[in-house]
């Protein structure tokens, strides 16, 4: 096992630079727009900003990384996210911030392209659940302390942003220094909404409406705080609590979602999620309250997308699943492009709880479309139930949990012994 795991330590690594430098840089630009004054409308924006390019990123940078080659192209957006985040020092302009939120999630799904399917070539297929949950330990933890680094020089703006672009920058070393042979990038699979909906409508709903939920989560939580009165460390703690209860949650949850019928186990973490949605706003006042109440919401907000791919998976073919798992992403994508904005105009003209109610709405959809497939429709799992904690990468990311198909027609047409 330490052998094997020990090639890929230089990746991990990597990926806990820039994770904390990315997650100082979403936090820290949220807070200092505040200050400008830039409206909730306007953050939201920035955020969808982001996912804009992020989702381009997808299909794009795949092509550049055939060309030029995994550690190249890993430089190469490495210094284009460091680029990214040093230029939101020397311009303040809503428009500028808009363009670079664009490029920088790009840059990072393309980073996230090149570390997913290295991890995915260097794993032996029966240690592919293992590597997969260290990756994901990695990114939650370092997402975890990188709210806390937005304290660092709080003082004076450009300090947060100077500590991102280093850690962005730091992230290249482990990756250019290693001896492994680069994989080759295999093309992105043909997207198959129709396909997706018709195997598991419950997984293409799910996924639309998370991302409504969790890209205006990203994107306004530090707003919210700001806005109730929370200083920046009490911020930096209430977004650390929700990541840790992502992290701590996730894996029970999933578990009990394999014992029984995915829709219903969808249906009450969302119901559950709905109910603390309507608590937060009322603990606001409260710190210790609310980073528990955060610490419930992150558990059971960040359970939903793995959840409906767990579904999907449970559904299909092997030789389906990595195109219709395209299609959840595009839809989680796409979600989170319009959540921000839907729900920053709401906080611009009701109030911050209104954030929480969006929260509210979108979890309470989906409880209550998942219950009504679960109570109208009877399903038989296609494949063996199998949860895997995770967040939403890359598709690259999917190859590290989805069954390999020419292994699977090996296992379909072997003799019986």
């Amino acid at each position: 096992m330490i052998q094997t795991l020990r090639p890929i330590t230089s990746l991990l690594l990597g990926v806990a630079f820039l994770l904390c430098g990315t997650g100082v840089l979403g936090i820290q630009l949220q807070l200092r727009g505040a200050e400008i004054g830039y409206s909730p409308t306007l953050l939201g924006g920035l955020t969808s900003a982001y996912f804009v390019g992020f989702l381009a990123g997808t299909f794009l940078s795949p092509a550049l990384v055939r060309r030029i080659g995994h550690i190249r192209a890993f430089g190469f957006y490495a210094a284009s996210c460091a680029c990214g985040v040093l230029l939101h020092v020397l311009v303040e302009s809503a428009l500028a911030w808009l363009v670079l939120r664009l490029l920088v999630g790009m840059a990072l799904v393309g980073l996230y392209s090149v570390i997913e399917s290295w991890l995915t070539a260097q794993a032996p297929e029966h240690q592919r659940s293992t590597v997969f949950a260290l990756y994901m330990m990695v990114n939650l933890g370092a997402l975890a302390v990188s709210q806390q680094l937005v304290r660092v020089g709080a003082d004076l703006p450009y300090v947060p942003m100077v500590l991102a672009a280093l850690l962005v920058c730091a992230s290249t070393l482990p990756v250019l220094a290693t001896r492994m042979a680069q994989p080759v990038l295999q093309p992105v699979p043909r997207l198959a909404l129709r396909r997706l909906f018709a195997a598991a409508p419950s997984a293409g709903a799910g996924a639309l409406l998370s991302g409504l939920c969790m890209g205006a989560f990203w994107g306004l939580s530090p707003v919210w705080g700001t806005q109730v009165g929370m200083s920046t460390g009490q911020i930096a703690t209430y977004m650390s609590m929700a990541i840790l209860g992502g992290a701590a949650l996730q894996l029970p949850l999933g578990r009990l979602s394999d014992r029984r019928d995915r829709r219903l186990a969808l249906a009450l973490v969302c119901a559950a999620a709905c109910a603390v949605a309507f608590v937060a706003p009322l603990t606001a006042a409260i710190p210790g309250a609310a980073y528990v109440v955060a610490f419930l919401f992150g558990g059971m907000s960040f359970s939903i997308y793995p959840i409906v791919v767990a579904h999907l998976l449970d559904h299909l073919p092997p030789e389906e699943i990595l195109g219709a798992s395209s299609s959840v992403l595009l839809l989680n994508g796409a979600g989170s492009i319009v959540g921000p904005l839907v729900a920053g105009g709401l906080m611009t003209a009701i109030g911050p709880s209104s954030l929480f109610m969006w929260f509210a709405a979108t979890l309470g959809a989906i409880a209550l479309y998942a219950l009504y497939r679960y109570r109208a429709f009877a399903r038989t799992r296609a494949s063996e139930p199998h949860f895997q904690p995770m967040l939403r990468t890359s598709h690259e990311a999917l190859g590290l949990i989805t069954p390999d198909e020419d292994s699977a027609r090996h296992e379909e047409t072997a003799p019986a012994r």
